[in-house]
């Protein structure tokens, strides 16, 4: 992976399982867009939730050039699922982007 890659943890421990699946996705994103200046991701435990126990936020902020993308993940019990999910709202992000770049999107002609 070319891109820098910031990971941060905010109220649970820093996990080698987790690192690997980010920087995994992150890669993936590279090959979709491969102007892709950074990526920073932020992962967030808060306390216990009254019913569904621990909750976890996944902030994703991807710079390209001319662009910044950013998506914010709530509430999964599970960290993993949080990652995934924050990763893929941002795929469609970054694919969309690279459309428009190319000229791939149809434009619509103006009413008149």
């Amino acid at each position: 992976m070319q891109i820098p890659l910031q990971i941060t943890y905010r109220g649970l421990e820093r996990s080698a399982a987790l690192d690997d699946a980010i920087r995994e996705k992150a890669a993936k994103l590279e090959q979709l867009h491969h102007g892709l200046i950074s990526c920073r991701v932020v992962i967030e435990q808060s306390g216990q939730h009254k019913h569904q126990g621990r909750e976890f936020t996944v902030h994703l902020d991807v710079k390209a050039p001319g662009a910044e993308f950013a998506v914010t993940h709530d509430h999964d019990e599970d960290a993993f699922v949080a990652v995934r999910d924050a990763f893929a709202a941002m795929k469609r992000r970054v694919e969309s982007h690279a459309q428009r770049q190319h000229g791939e999107v149809k434009r619509h002609a103006p009413r008149g």
